[in-house]
C-alpha cells in the first residue's frame, strides 16, 4: 500500500467546494485498503496509544462551531487485529505502548475518512502522537513500514503550514505560508529527509508557519513508513486553504 500525508483542515473544510472532491478522487485511485492507520496531529499523547478497536466514538475536539459539525456520524469498523500488529512492530526496549479503547477519531481522523471512504466500511485505527520529535517519529514510521504488505494504509494527518493568525478570507496567502510551502515541495521532490527533519533550522521562518510543530509531526511517520518510496514520491493536492498550505503527498 502507498502511504499518505494529508492535509486535513477543520470540520468547515468537508463544506468546501473543492477539498472534499478531491479526497474522494484520490482514494479512488488508491488499492483498497484492508484497514486504516491514523495518526492525527490532534492526539499527542504518551506513551504511544492505541485507540478504541470496537464501537468507534468520535471525538468533536473543536469548539464554538455550528451545531451541525457536532452532529457528523462515522461508524467505521474497529481494527482489532491491527492494533494487535502496531503494538507487536512497535513495542521496543524502553518504547512502550498501551490501549486507550475510550479514544475514538478525532477529526484529524474522520473528516478527511468521511470524504475518502463515506461508507464507513474500512477497519480503522487511530494512533496518538507520543512525540514531536521528528527523528522519533520517523523511526515510529519506519518500524511501521511492514504494514503495508499487510494492505494497511497509513496516514499522517496534518496541515502543511498551521498558523491561524495567517487565516485569510479572500484567498490571499501570507509570504511565510508560501516560502515555507515552496521550501518543502523542493526537499520532498528531492527526497532530502535530513533537511526535512531538521526543518526547524532548514525551512523560513519555521515558527511562522507552524507556532507549534503538531500539524507538521505526522508527516515524519509518513516518511518514515515510506522511506524505501521516497523516489515515488508525488504531491496530490498543492494548493492553499484560506491562506494555508494544503499540500498533501503519496509515496508508493
Amino acid at each position: 500500500m502507498p502511504v499518505l500525508y494529508l492535509s486535513h483542515g477543520a470540520p468547515p473544510l468537508a463544506d468546501d467546494p473543492v477539498w472534499p472532491g478531491q479526497l474522494a478522487a484520490w482514494s479512488a485511485r488508491l488499492p483498497r485498503p484492508a484497514s486504516v492507520l491514523m495518526i492525527s496531529a490532534h492526539w499527542e499523547d504518551a506513551p504511544i496509544a492505541l485507540g478504541a478497536t470496537e464501537t468507534i466514538p468520535l471525538v468533536y475536539d473543536f469548539w464554538g462551531f455550528p451545531r451541525h459539525y457536532y452532529e457528523v456520524e462515522y461508524r467505521a469498523p474497529g481494527a482489532p487485529d491491527l492494533a494487535r500488529e502496531v503494538h507487536a512492530l512497535l513495542r521496543a526496549p524502553g518504547r512502550e505502548v498501551r490501549h486507550a479503547p475510550e479514544r475514538g477519531l478525532d477529526h484529524g481522523a474522520y473528516v478527511p475518512m468521511v470524504e475518502m471512504y463515506p461508507d464507513a466500511d474500512v477497519p480503522t485505527l487511530q494512533m496518538s502522537l507520543p512525540t514531536l520529535d521528528p527523528t522519533g517519529l520517523f523511526e515510529i514510521g519506519h518500524a511501521l513500514a511492514p504494514l503495508r504488505e499487510q494492505g494497511v494504509l497509513i496516514v499522517g494527518s496534518g496541515f502543511f503550514t498551521h498558523n491561524l493568525r495567517a487565516l485569510t478570507d479572500d484567498g490571499t496567502v501570507h509570504p511565510v505560508m508560501a516560502d515555507f510551502d515552496e521550501w518543502g515541495a523542493r526537499a520532498l521532490a528531492d527526497g532530502d529527509i535530513d533537511t526535512l527533519l531538521d526543518f526547524e533550522n532548514t525551512a523560513p521562518a519555521p515558527h511562522l508557519a507552524h507556532p507549534r510543530t503538531e500539524h507538521l509531526a505526522p508527516l515524519f511517520v509518513t516518511l518514515g513508513a515510506g522511506a524505501a518510496d521516497l523516489s515515488a514520491q508525488h504531491t496530490v493536492i498543492d494548493d492553499f486553504w484560506h491562506g494555508l498550505s494544503k499540500r498533501s503527498i503519496q509515496l508508493g
